[in-house]
């Protein structure tokens, strides 16, 4: 059974930075694309981060310089690194990849 578990959400001021980390079981993350994607405000999901089995790494055009995803292959984890947070950046941050999906986690940007 695959397991992805989000972690590391929460309120943070703009300008602020958040980490999240989905610890992901029952697939070998290496093999497959593997990414984070947002959803907030009644709008579609949309791409945040995403890391292919090569390295390659592409990221949503609101978010480039600013958010930083990363893979750590022992541990089967993905993190997204977020910094420099703006209100808009606000929304459900949910893991997936290879067809699965995380419950997503919350993130708010607000002062």
């Amino acid at each position: 059974q695959v397991q992805l578990v989000e972690s590391g959400g929460g309120l943070v001021q703009p300008g602020g930075s958040l980490r999240l980390s989905c610890e992901i079981s029952g697939i070998v993350i290496k093999f497959y694309y593997m990414g984070w994607y947002r959803q907030a405000g009644g709008r579609e999901r949309e791409l945040v981060a995403r890391v292919a089995p090569s390295g390659n790494i592409v990221y949503g055009d609101s978010v480039k310089g600013r958010f930083t995803i990363s893979r750590d292959d022992p541990k089967n984890t993905i993190y997204l690194q977020m910094n420099a947070l703006e209100p808009e950046d606000t929304g459900v941050y949910v893991c997936g990849g290879n067809g699965h999906w995380g419950q997503g986690i919350q993130v708010t940007v607000s002062s």
